[in-house]
């Protein structure tokens, strides 16, 4: 008992041999709460509800094949809603094949003159990580900073209305002929990038084939992470920048984060820049913006 409390010792009656099946044993299944009800003052309470079960105890008695009370089985929806505290499946990692003609969304432009598809993926990004890894903070600005320097937001906008762009998004073949860029050989059989033999960025988030493998999420929760979608594009962007436990809300952090991306304090400055600049709405000057 809470507090260690002692109780006075009392002589206890003497308890009264019963067999298994009588009314008074059957009476002690009775909940205690239930004596409290009105209208039996007298005790007539355990009578009225030992009569059904005495009769129902004789019976038994008397035909052995007739069952006896047993437990009800567990509730369906407690089943439902320990199914729903398991996690979602993985989704599947992929590029959809969609057809020719789709039309870039019809969404009103975002900040800056953003297209609106592609602010709507990064908002869409920061909510799912808020309640996903609160400690990250991320910013849907943040992500708007890396869309921005990666493919100027997936080249203005092409993406149709669910966030697929209407063409695949690639970066330069990765096979050392380009000045700057490392030879990467490739790691997805170009299912992914489409190209066999060495690696290219992939999507308006630009992700190497083997990153996104290993970070790729849904974004639109249609169970496929596609690196053509903005949607999942800038949910994986931000599973990303956060892994590693980082907090995107102290600068030192937020550095270490962006230079996953390119090992470049350019790059990072540039980045930041358009993340504040999405922040107040002021365009960054070019002084703000070094070449990568």
């Amino acid at each position: 008992m809470e507090g260690n409390h002692t109780v006075g010792r009392h002589r206890k009656p003497p308890v009264p041999k019963v067999r298994r099946g009588s009314v008074i044993a059957l009476t002690s299944l009775v909940p205690a709460g239930l004596a409290t009800v009105t209208g039996a003052a007298d005790g007539s309470i355990a009578e009225t509800l030992a009569g059904p079960l005495q009769h129902r105890t004789l019976t038994a008695d008397a035909d052995a094949d007739v069952p006896r009370l047993e437990a009800a089985p567990a509730a369906e929806p407690l089943l439902k809603e320990a199914k729903q505290l398991l996690p979602p499946p993985p989704p599947e990692v992929k590029t959809v094949a969609l057809p020719d003609g789709r039309v870039p969304a019809d969404l009103p432009k975002g900040t800056l003159g953003m297209p609106g598809i592609s602010e709507a993926a990064y908002h869409n990004a920061e909510r799912i990580l808020a309640a996903e890894n609160p400690v990250c903070g991320m910013p849907w600005s943040l992500l708007a900073g890396i869309g921005r320097v990666e493919s100027t937001h997936a080249f203005g906008g092409k993406a149709d209305a669910d966030g697929n762009a209407l063409d695949p998004i690639y970066g330069p073949v990765l096979d050392g002929s380009l000045y700057g860029n490392n030879v990467i050989h490739d790691s997805d059989d170009g299912v992914l990038d489409g190209l066999q033999g060495y690696d290219r960025a992939i999507g308006s988030m630009q992700f190497l084939p083997e990153t996104w493998k290993h970070y790729a999420a849904d974004g639109n929760g249609d169970g496929i992470a596609d690196p053509q979608n903005l949607y999942d594009a800038a949910l994986t962007a931000g599973k990303y920048l956060c892994s590693g436990n980082l907090d995107m809300r102290d600068p030192a952090q937020q550095t270490r984060a962006i230079l996953r991306y390119n090992h470049s304090m350019a790059y990072v400055t540039n980045v930041m820049a358009w993340e504040a600049a999405y922040n107040t709405g002021i365009t960054p000057a070019a002084s703000q913006l070094p070449r990568i």
